[in-house]
């Protein structure tokens, strides 16, 4: 009996893992070369998101948390990817 408990906790802790992973979805290394995006303060103001391309001279908005036109961007940027696999 005690077999079988223990094989069926198991099975449990493999499903729970298992749905974990479908949930977080493929994880990237964190490297040195995987940055999404590149400040410049001097000697011009500019940011730019490496992934869609949108970039900005403002970059007092965006260190003061102003990052709505970046997500606006990488969502636009990620559906675009998305119909051009499906094509």
């Amino acid at each position: 009996m005690a077999m079988l408990k223990a094989k069926l906790f198991q099975l449990e802790e493999e499903k729970k893992a298992a749905e974990l992973a479908a949930i977080r979805g493929e994880q990237k290394d964190i490297a040195w070369g995987s940055q999404i995006r590149n400040y410049v303060f001097h000697p011009y103001s500019m940011v730019k998101d490496l992934r869609s391309g949108y970039e900005t001279g403002n970059i007092g908005a965006v260190m003061d948390g102003d990052l709505d036109p970046f997500m606006d961007a990488y969502l636009k940027w990620t559906l675009e990817g998305t119909k051009a696999t499906e094509e």
